[in-house]
């Protein structure tokens, strides 16, 4: 069986993909992640990545570069052991937010990423994550009416159905928002010696 597919495809699915990593408003809301990430910094706090599936590939990158490259401190929870042994004794629907209740500190920034915005997990951590006092940042896609889409002090929403293009601006985003934090960063910095 042969897929019908044209060679207007690709050119599609990328013309699709960047429409929906440049909406409008994208670059006054990954400004605010970004002064909500520096202002759990300095006040000597954390940042916290979560999600599932692709959506945890997307919070361990974007924790370990966070860390590495820009100097902020940022952790996920994608080991094995604390999901099995939280979803073991609390179910899978509670066991986010008892990572959170377990590790969240108040001022922390908590970034939750759910394609679906559906999961009941991810939805349970904001919960707990505000009533904890974290600062929530959700990233969404799929329906406009998704619960997580408005779970948050920030809330960034992917206008789309596809899986994979809402985890990829996922991404980018999160990522603009990493290089953002490097570029200042250095620009911050005292030259040296000529």
């Amino acid at each position: 069986m042969t897929a019908n597919i044209d060679s207007t495809w690709a050119q599609r699915y990328f013309e699709n993909l960047h429409r929906s990593i440049s909406t409008p408003d994208i670059t006054e809301k990954l400004f605010e992640v970004r002064r909500i990430w520096v202002s759990a910094i300095e006040d000597g706090r954390k940042i916290i990545f979560a999600g599932n599936g692709g959506s945890a590939a997307i919070a361990s990158h974007c924790s370990v570069d966070l860390t590495r490259a820009a100097g902020m401190r940022a952790v996920n929870f994608n080991e094995a052991d604390l999901i099995t042994c939280f979803a073991n004794d609390y179910g899978y629907a509670e066991w986010l937010a008892k990572a959170v209740e377990s590790y969240g500190d108040p001022g922390d920034a908590l970034v939750l990423i759910s394609s679906s915005g559906r999961s009941p997990n991810i939805l349970r951590a904001a919960d707990i994550g505000k009533a904890l006092r974290l600062t929530v940042i959700t990233l969404s896609g799929f329906d406009a009416d998704n619960p997580l889409r408005s779970a948050g002090q920030t809330n960034l929403w992917v206008d789309s159905h596809s899986y994979n293009v809402v985890e990829m601006t996922h991404h980018v985003w999160l990522l603009a928002v990493i290089d953002m934090q490097i570029a200042l960063t250095r620009q911050a910095e005292p030259s040296g010696p000529e």
